[in-house]
């Protein structure tokens, strides 16, 4: 399994309409894409913004960023003026932990 770290900064003011992008074009773009696992939309009161998403290896992260519906999702967001910062993207191999999904699915509403 493979965990994608996008990092970016959110113009406060924006910030409603970021996560209204993130529940109503993300969400659904990394649902269509194969390999996908889950995603979690991060964020703290200074404006930083992540999105971590789990992936079933390397191979559906490269699909992932090839895929025309992310590049056209990136395309829109990057045009949205809501972003206050360059992104970044990391990618790690997970190796090891827990997640404790029932509690997870249940904070996640």
């Amino acid at each position: 399994m493979v965990a994608r770290i996008w990092r970016t900064r959110v113009k406060p003011e924006r910030f409603e309409e970021y996560e209204r992008f993130a529940r109503e074009r993300s969400l659904p773009m990394f649902r269509e894409q194969g390999g996908f696992i889950g995603v979690l939309f991060m964020h703290e009161k200074a404006g930083r913004a992540a999105v971590l998403t789990f992936w079933a290896d390397e191979k559906a992260v490269e699909e992932l960023e090839a895929s025309p519906l992310y590049r056209k999702t990136v395309e829109v967001i990057l045009g949205s003026g809501f972003l206050a910062a360059e992104q970044s993207v990391e990618v790690f191999e997970v190796h090891g932990g827990q997640v404790l999904a029932g509690e997870l699915a249940a904070r996640l509403g």
